[in-house]
């Protein structure tokens, strides 16, 4: 359970650098390459912007979530 749980914890960790690597900064970023350079008038973000950051937040929690049961597992010695 504990490997799995690595294994899981460490994709995910993976997968949280790409995203956040494709968010926009100031010059632009990786998301402009799949429609990010359009902007919405109303939300000020694109879609693809928008998705990505759901994306990021959700994987994110996952990640926490992980962790910490990974963490209760260890500290009870399964």
């Amino acid at each position: 359970m504990i490997l799995g749980l690595s294994i899981i914890v460490m994709l995910l960790s993976v997968l949280l650098i790409l995203l956040v690597l494709m968010h926009k900064g100031k010059g632009g970023g990786l998301s402009d390459m799949f429609g990010g350079g359009v902007t919405s008038s109303l939300g000020g973000s694109s879609v693809v912007e928008r998705n990505l950051d759901r994306m990021t937040v959700g994987f994110g929690i996952a990640w926490i979530v992980t962790i910490v049961v990974l963490g209760l597992l260890i500290n009870r010695g399964m």
